[in-house]
């Protein structure tokens, strides 16, 4: 009885926690229906069964807004980033200036020990420009020779000069020589003697000087006609008609200069400089008065770099020539040497005078040289007959007297020439 009734107490408890467990999961099951189906409606019904919609002019006003908003909203990302970009220009710009005080520390070295400070005397050249004249530039990129080359002026009136001084320029052998004809003339010539040529298209005003007499205008023209080469980036030799080649002038420049120029001077102090005293009388104890002077440069032979001061150069006495006439030489001078002095600004090109002997002129040749029996062994690199009105015929006593050897080819020369 006792293990019967143990039997039956136990299978009680038994089916009371079966009967127990299945209630819980039943349970279970429901929260999980439950919880599954508000997850569905939640998902199909977001507004709840009984959502009423919007009318058509409520989705057209929330649409407006909500573009309005996105406009905003852009404008304000705009505004953004143009502060930012701003502020990035700004601190870049600040950034280069302070790179161009370093590098101006950096180009500026310290003074040093005395005696040793050079300044800079020569500029940089400019950047070439070939639409200035593509013609031009052609024919430059043919007959320059390291960006340099002779250029001379000339019309039919010099013609027999010309030929002289190209028999000299071949004798030498000089290759980066050309002729800019000012006449139809000089063109068949050089093209029929192998000389390089250059012809300007149409102009009234240089077709018209071309074809004139008057050397000093013809002279003064070659300022114009410079400046077109020194912008296609090459440095010119410039020389008139009555000068004789000797050697090869490119070997005897230095090029640390604008402006490298024969003098017209005829010793040391008057080519390179010298002390004049000017003496006034009614000055007492102060009258005299020092003064420097050197003779002027002259304006048919320099050699001159494609820098901007000597652009500047050609640009002032072009202009000061064409508005107030004058000696282009004289003119020339003026603006290298006038300093600047309230109402002018005066020019900013170094300049360097040619050796007088190797770059030499007549009134040296023919008051000097020829008369010592040393300098008449000396070879010259030109002769230039600025001296002398009877340049023909002094230019052939010089060719036969340094190219064939006739010692006796200047004697029948004056110094000088009657007036």
């Amino acid at each position: 009885m006792k293990g019967g009734r143990r039997d039956v107490v136990m299978t009680s408890g038994i089916n009371i926690s079966v009967v127990q467990s299945h209630r819980n999961t039943r349970i279970v099951i429901a929260i999980v229906i439950l919880v599954s189906m508000g997850c569905v409606f939640a998902l199909f019904y977001p507004h709840g069964f009984f959502h009423t919609y919007p009318s058509s002019t409520a989705i057209t006003k929330r649409f407006f807004q909500s573009s309005l908003q996105d406009c905003e909203h852009n404008k304000q990302i705009k505004t953004m980033k143009s502060d930012a970009v701003g502020s990035k220009y700004v601190e870049l710009r600040e950034q280069i200036k302070e790179l161009k005080k370093k590098l101006r520390l950096v180009e500026q070295p310290n003074a040093g020990p005395f005696g040793s400070v050079k300044g800079l005397k020569t500029n940089p050249t400019v950047v070439p420009d070939e639409s200035v004249n593509p013609k031009l530039a052609k024919i430059l990129k043919r007959v320059a020779v390291k960006k340099e080359l002779i250029v001379v002026l000339a019309n039919s009136n010099v013609k027999d000069m010309l030929n002289l001084q190209v028999s000299s320029i071949k004798k030498v052998g000089i290759a980066n020589y050309l002729v800019v004809c000012l006449d139809d003339k000089i063109e068949r010539y050089c093209k029929s003697n192998g000389v390089a040529v250059y012809k300007r298209g149409p102009d009234v005003q240089i077709d018209a000087i071309g074809k004139t007499e008057d050397s000093r205008a013809v002279s003064g023209l070659k300022f114009r006609i410079l400046r077109e080469f020194l912008q296609l980036g090459y440095s010119v030799l410039l020389s008139d008609v009555d000068i004789i080649y000797l050697q090869n002038p490119f070997d005897h420049l230095y090029r640390d200069s604008d402006i490298e120029s024969m003098t017209d001077g005829h010793d040391n102090k008057t080519a390179y400089g010298y002390a004049d005293i000017f003496d006034d009388t009614t000055m007492g104890w102060s009258r005299y008065v020092h003064t420097t002077r050197i003779w002027v440069y002259n304006s048919g032979f320099f050699y001159i770099r494609p820098t901007i001061p000597s652009i500047e150069v050609l640009d002032r006495v072009t202009d000061k020539l064409s508005k107030q006439g004058g000696w282009d030489q004289a003119v020339f001078n003026e603006v290298l040497f006038y300093p600047s002095h309230p109402g002018y600004e005066g020019i900013h090109a170094s300049k360097r005078t040619m050796d007088l002997y190797s770059f030499m002129n007549s009134r040296v040749l023919f008051k000097t040289v020829r008369k010592d029996p040393k300098l008449k062994k000396f070879k010259p690199v030109v002769i230039h007959i600025n001296y002398h009105p009877d340049k023909l015929p002094r230019m052939k006593a010089v060719y036969e007297f340094y190219f064939n050897d006739k010692w006796q080819a200047l004697d029948s020369f004056s110094d000088g020439t009657a007036i």
